[in-house]
């Protein structure tokens, strides 16, 4: 896709310094809503990401996964002529996003108190592992590591089994969608009163934020919440099934969607059994539910059934392989799955955009950038420099 960057963060312009996962997934969900979004890199090397497998022609999918729709220039921020430069960008952009260890911007002189200075109308976003502030708030993480503490994997696995960690990478990519909602707010904020801010996220704390029920089971039971598989703790039934092929998700959130699934189960007699009759009693009797469900589907193979389901008003569905994700007609109606020319490893398939908006449309309009891609334009508008200054700067490693 080539088209024209759009969208209504059209006009918003962010100068983004993060690596990896949470913040490229901030910025990305940005640009993909118009942003003009300028990812600065270390000359060279470039994010971390960039030497991620897989690769197609030498190209990382996992950086363009999460990259696509920006800019990038090369800026040794070590270097005094580095930081002169990054002073100059700062002072003609909206937002400034970072996702450094705390104290990295501070010992570079480049933190949003300086840059207030420069332009006192910044929006200053940090991801950071556990925040700016408390005991943890200078420590390492990784996804796997606020998984682990931040209690989800506590409640992951299989029911009598050992935690586990989510196959997605939810401790990035949640603190990556907080931080876009918290970029947007100070943006309104700016709006109306003029003033930028500072805004700290912390991967640890997105964590917390949304284990919904297991708090409130822990609070109001004094109950530890552990692992239970694929059923649902509090909506009943609401799991996993076996059929004659292969397991399919059945979710029965309420006694009407019972009753169908009662009724398209061939099984009425029930819908009045005082064991099943509500959903508390079907959460007392699940395991007693659960086998007579299970007479029932082992009967006929998991797409018979979907069909059945589906026909009745059940929601159900058949347990998706990534590539059966892809092939899925309402993915591709909703163009989840997009498909980007990469100047170097060429045609690329990406997820979609899944925020649909009928006055201002975001899109998917380019591929992630080459490393340096736009060093002479960005230069060049932004901060004066010539080709003949850029070649010097390039010779000195500033870019």
């Amino acid at each position: 896709m080539t088209q024209d960057r759009q969208g209504p963060l059209t006009g918003i312009r962010i100068l983004d310094l993060t690596r990896v996962l949470s913040g490229p997934y901030t910025s990305m969900m940005l640009a993909d809503l118009g942003a003009e979004v300028i990812k600065l890199e270390m000359p060279e090397i470039g994010d971390d990401s960039r030497h991620f497998g897989p690769f197609q022609k030498d190209e990382s999918a996992y950086f363009m996964s999460v990259n696509r729709n920006k800019k990038s220039i090369t800026l040794n921020l070590k270097s005094e002529k580095g930081k002169e430069i990054f002073k100059k960008l700062a002072a003609q952009v909206d937002v400034i996003l970072e996702n450094y260890r705390p104290g990295t911007m501070e010992k570079l002189g480049l933190d949003y108190d300086t840059i207030c200075q420069v332009n006192p109308g910044i929006i200053y976003a940090s991801i950071s592992g556990f925040g700016q502030t408390g005991p943890y708030s200078r420590r390492a993480a990784y996804d796997g590591i606020v998984q682990a503490m931040g209690g989800i994997m506590g409640i992951t696995g299989e029911k009598g089994g050992k935690p586990v960690k989510i196959g997605s990478s939810i401790g990035d990519i949640i603190a990556g969608m907080f931080c876009s909602t918290g970029i947007l707010a100070a943006y309104i904020h700016r709006q109306n009163t003029g003033k930028g801010q500072y805004i700290d996220v912390a991967m640890l704390d997105s964590q917390v934020a949304i284990l919904e029920n297991a708090i409130a089971r822990y609070t109001v039971t004094g109950k530890v919440p552990k692992p239970t598989g694929n059923t649902h703790t509090s909506i009943f039934p609401f799991e996993t099934f076996p059929t004659a092929s292969e397991d399919i998700m059945i979710a029965a959130g309420n006694d009407v969607l019972w009753s169908k699934l009662c009724t398209a189960l061939d099984c009425e007699e029930l819908i009045t059994d005082e064991r099943f009759s509500t959903n508390p009693e079907r959460g007392y009797h699940h395991d007693e539910m659960f086998a007579l469900l299970c007479e029932r589907l082992v009967g006929k193979k998991a797409d018979e059934w979907v069909k059945i389901l589906d026909d009745a008003g059940v929601p159900c569905s058949l347990i998706n392989t990534i590539d059966k994700v892809l092939e899925n007609p309402q993915i591709q109606a909703r163009n989840m799955i997009v498909e980007v020319e990469h100047p170097k490893a060429g045609k690329n398939l990406i997820a979609g955009l899944p925020i649909k908006m009928s006055l201002t449309p975001g899109a998917v309009y380019k591929a992630a950038p080459v490393l340096g891609e736009d060093n002479r334009s960005v230069y060049k508008e932004m901060a004066g420099i010539g080709e003949d200054e850029l070649e010097e700067l390039k010779k000195k490693g500033v870019i």
